[in-house]
């Protein structure tokens, strides 16, 4: 067999190694900065209007009054709010 014939079974003979061998390994996914070291957001934080503490949306008391939705951390809070709405009418 011809010097040149072994260069290029050897060639064939790794690639196809190298196919078979990364098969079962997982690739590594090139992702932009921002992506790589922010978490997704499971909840968005809403203001409570009588102590301003942040709560997430999905824990926190909702309240509508005049059309509008407030959300509260706890009911001492709504309750605050609406004796203070109660007072200004």
């Amino acid at each position: 067999m011809s010097p040149i014939k072994l260069v290029i079974l050897a060639i064939l003979f790794y690639v196809l190694y190298r196919l078979l061998a990364g098969m079962g390994k997982k690739k590594f996914e090139s992702k932009p900065l921002d992506e790589k070291y922010s978490s997704p957001v499971a909840d968005a934080l809403v203001e409570d209007p009588i102590c301003h503490t942040l709560v997430p949306k999905g824990q926190a008391l909702r309240l509508q009054h005049e059309n509008k939705i407030y959300y509260f951390c706890s009911e001492a809070c709504c309750s605050r709010f609406i004796s203070e709405k109660g007072e200004q009418k």
